[in-house]
């Protein structure tokens, strides 16, 4: 008797995962880089306090911590929906304050608390989502099913903002800035509604664990020690990240002076080469360990932010490519490799927990980081020199993210990879 294959449940759930993260993914990046610089220019935010604004993503990560209280709330699919729903109309939002007949404080505080709202709501459900869709996942797939994720998103993502970008500088060049930014406006408004209706289609794995109380829960986060050595990782990337890039859209824009359709191109260059890394260094992880394949990447990073250092207004349209391919090569390991080195290292009914914790830990850091940064960016800005040095204040905060970049790879060999 021929056995009947054993029908999967959670086929189409895993499908509607994949197009989850594309349309979050697009959304992204309509309020993120040299998008959001052209609205905080439009009302008038200067370029150290864009680059706080922009690192919100980073600071918003901190309420990563209240998905640890809401660990006991089951099934976590109706909350996740609701207020994911909530955080994108924020989004959309954003880009219908240039335009308000207010004043220009009253804009400026409204633009905060849409962007804020939106990044600390999405950060709320953000653990809880993915523990949802990833238990769809076999644990030895886990590297080859978000190198997929990744290469939809990336691949749509750069014909979105292809098409984006073109629409923006046609509105610019007939002068019309604020048809631009409605266009954008009701884009993320269906975006928002499109990644809704993958939630609701998505199917929810019953979890059979009994409920403990929430300070218990924090307690065994806290007290488990290769969660804390692992949680260091993020951290660690997100001080050197958000060091330097919330204040590279800006950098883009003035200093370099690239238009939005070569700002477009670069986002075309980002998603083809991240795709086409994304599927081998999955497989890599899933063959050797994500600890080897995280180290590879920060190396690469480390040195993406070094080239930048030298990157100014005479070779900027080169010298920024060759950074943005190096960055984009290691992103296509980072950012699943800080969801997996939890999954690698602790016990699945913790991973929820574990991962509201390390993100929250990284998020208030690279927040906290900028907010240091700004004052430097501030100082540099005034003179455009640093001890008597010409210097755009871009190249130094490269230069400092490439020196904390390197360290992370150093911890990773002497810390992580002593763990089992």
């Amino acid at each position: 008797m021929i056995n009947s294959p054993v029908k999967d449940d959670y086929k189409l759930s895993r499908i509607m995962y994949i197009l989850e993260a594309a349309f979050e993914y697009f959304i992204a990046v309509l309020v993120g880089g040299a998008y959001l610089a052209k609205v905080t220019s439009s009302i008038g935010i200067p370029d150290s306090v864009t680059g706080i604004l922009t690192s919100f993503v980073s600071l918003g990560c901190t309420f990563q911590i209240v998905a640890i209280f809401l660990i006991n709330k089951r099934p976590v699919k109706r909350w996740v929906t609701f207020l994911h729903t909530i955080n994108q109309l924020f989004f959309a939002l954003i880009y219908l304050t240039p335009f308000l007949k207010i004043s220009q404080e009253v804009k400026v505080a409204l633009f905060i608390v849409f962007l804020l709202g939106g990044h600390v709501i999405n950060n709320v459900v953000n653990a809880p989502k993915i523990n949802w869709f990833m238990s769809l996942v076999d644990d030895d797939k886990r590297g080859s099913f978000t190198a997929n994720k990744e290469i939809v998103s990336l691949i749509g993502g750069m014909l979105f903002s292809l098409f984006i970008g073109f629409i923006i500088d046609k509105f610019e060049a007939e002068g019309n800035l604020q048809g631009a930014f409605v266009f954008c406006g009701i884009g993320v408004f269906v975006l928002a509604m499109l990644h809704t209706a993958t939630l609701i289609i998505s199917r929810e794995k019953p979890i059979e664990t009994q409920k403990q109380p929430t300070t218990k829960i924090l307690k065994e986060l806290i007290k488990d020690k290769k969660l804390i050595l692992v949680a260091i990782i993020p951290t660690l990337w997100n001080i050197a990240h958000y060091v330097a890039t919330p204040f590279y859209g800006t950098y883009q824009i003035n200093e370099l002076g690239f238009s939005m359709s070569f700002v477009s191109i670069l986002a075309v260059v980002y998603a083809v080469v991240r795709s086409v890394f994304s599927k081998p260094l999955g497989k890599f992880a899933d063959k050797r360990s994500f600890t080897t394949m995280t180290t590879v990447c920060y190396i690469i990073a480390s040195i993406g932010f070094l080239i930048n250092t030298f990157t100014v207004p005479s070779n900027g349209k080169v010298f920024y490519t060759v950074y943005y391919v190096l960055y984009a090569i290691a992103m296509a390991g980072i950012n699943s490799g800080a969801i997996n080195l939890i999954y690698d290292f602790v016990d699945k009914e913790k991973r929820t927990g574990a991962l509201a914790l390390s993100q929250s830990i990284a998020g208030i850091s690279g927040f906290l980081t900028t907010l240091l940064a700004s004052v430097l960016v501030d100082h540099i800005q005034k003179t455009n020199t640093l001890f008597g040095i010409p210097v755009y204040a871009q190249q130094v905060v490269s230069l400092i993210a490439c020196i904390l970049t390197a360290l992370i790879p150093i911890y990773v060999l002497l810390v992580i990879k002593k763990l089992k």
